[in-house]
C-alpha cells in the first residue's frame, strides 16, 4: 500500500511540474509574441508626461515643471492651464505619431505647429526619444533627429485662422485634451480644443491625425463645432522651390515646397492635399503657403506628408518628389482617399 501512496504521489509531482513547465513555455511564448508585436509594429502614437517633480515659477516668465524624475505614457490627457511652450512636462513638448517612414509631433500648446522627425530607419523610435528630459533630438542620432524649423509658422500641416492676413494660432482656449490610438491598421491622435477664442469667434474644434503602415502622409481630419471663415493649414515658408497642382477635373490638389530647409542642412520635400470643393483659397501667408478652409461644421480630411531625402529608400531629388506627389494626387482622384 505504502509503494502504491507512494506511485500515485510521484505521478502528481510529475504532473505539476509538467503544468507549471508547460506554463512557462506558454508564458515565454507569450512574451516572444508580445516582443514580435513591438518590433514589427509599423505605426506608432503616443503622448507621454513628466512625473515625480513640481511647477515653479520659471526663467521665461511663466510656470515650468521641475525636478520631474521621469516620464509615463497615457492614453488621454488635460493639458494643465498652466501649460505652454518650453514647460518641460509633456516630453518633446506634444503626440507624436510616427509610421515606418517618418515621425511627426505637435506643440500641445499655443504654437499649435507640426514638426517632423526624419527617420534613418524602418523601426519604431519615438519611445525613446526625449527620454533625457532635454531637446537634444535636435541633434544627429542613429535613428535620426527633429529636421525642421518651424519658427513662427504652422509647420507643416497644422491649423491656424487667418484674420486680417495674420494667421492667429491658439494662443486663447478654455481647455484642450489630446488622446492616442494604435491598432493593427493605423496609428492616430486626437485633439479637442474647447473654447478657441480668435478675432470676435469661439469655438470648439476636434483635430484627428491619423497615419498608417509603409506611408509618409498623414491624414488630418477636422470638425468645427461653427462655420466660420479663416480656418487655414499650411507649410512654412523657408524659401525653397513652391508647387501647386490641380487635377484637371478639379477634386483633389496640391501645394508642397521642395529643398534644403532642414536643420541638417539638406533636401526635405513637404506636401498638403486638398479637396478643391472644401476649400475657398490657396495663397501665401507672411510664414506659410495657405490653405483656407470654407466654413463648415461637417468633418473635412487632408493629407499632409514630409519625404526627407536621408530616410530608408528615400526620395532624392525634386523629380522624384514631383513624381511621387502626381501619383498620390491619381490615387486620390480615383479612391478620393488615400
Amino acid at each position: 500500500m505504502k509503494t502504491l501512496k507512494f506511485i500515485i504521489a510521484l505521478c502528481c509531482a510529475t504532473s505539476i511540474i509538467a503544468c507549471k513547465s508547460e506554463k512557462k513555455e506558454e508564458n515565454k511564448e507569450d512574451i516572444s509574441v508580445e516582443k514580435e508585436v513591438v518590433e514589427t509594429s509599423k505605426t506608432y502614437a503616443e503622448i507621454s508626461i513628466a512625473e515625480g517633480g513640481k511647477w515653479i515659477d520659471g526663467t521665461r516668465g511663466h510656470e515650468e515643471y521641475d525636478g520631474g524624475t521621469s516620464f509615463k505614457n497615457v492614453q488621454e490627457l488635460r493639458v494643465p492651464d498652466n501649460h505652454t511652450d518650453h514647460s518641460w512636462y509633456i516630453r518633446y513638448e506634444g503626440p507624436g505619431w510616427e509610421s515606418n517612414k517618418i515621425g511627426y509631433r505637435l506643440y500641445l500648446d499655443w504654437r499649435n505647429a507640426i514638426d517632423i522627425f526624419g527617420k534613418k530607419t524602418d523601426t519604431m523610435v519615438l519611445s525613446k526619444v526625449g527620454q533625457d528630459g532635454f531637446d537634444s533630438y535636435h541633434e544627429p542620432e542613429p535613428w535620426g533627429q527633429d529636421i525642421l524649423k518651424v519658427g513662427s509658422g504652422l509647420g507643416i500641416g497644422s491649423l491656424g485662422r487667418l484674420v486680417n492676413d495674420k494667421v492667429m494660432h491658439f494662443k486663447e482656449v478654455d481647455s484642450t485634451f489630446a488622446s492616442i490610438e494604435n491598432n493593427a491598421t493605423e496609428s492616430s491622435v486626437t485633439i479637442n480644443y474647447i473654447g478657441w477664442k480668435t478675432d470676435d469667434d469661439k469655438i470648439d474644434l476636434e483635430s484627428t491625425l491619423s497615419i498608417s503602415p509603409d506611408q509618409r502622409y498623414t491624414k488630418h481630419t477636422i470638425q468645427p463645432s461653427k462655420a466660420i471663415e479663416g480656418i487655414v493649414t499650411g507649410i512654412v515658408d523657408h524659401g525653397v522651390n513652391y508647387f501647386t497642382k490641380e487635377s484637371t477635373n478639379k477634386k483633389w490638389g496640391y501645394i508642397a515646397t521642395y529643398g534644403e530647409q532642414t536643420l541638417v542642412p539638406d533636401d526635405l520635400g513637404m506636401a498638403i492635399f486638398y479637396e478643391v470643393e472644401s476649400t475657398s483659397n490657396v495663397e501665401k501667408g507672411e510664414d506659410d503657403y495657405l490653405i483656407e478652409f470654407k466654413p463648415t461644421t461637417n468633418p473635412v480630411s487632408f493629407y499632409f506628408l514630409g519625404a526627407w531625402e536621408q530616410e530608408v529608400d528615400g526620395i532624392k531629388t525634386e523629380e522624384e518628389f514631383l513624381t511621387y506627389l502626381d501619383g498620390l494626387l491619381s490615387e486620390l482622384n480615383s479612391n478620393n482617399s488615400l
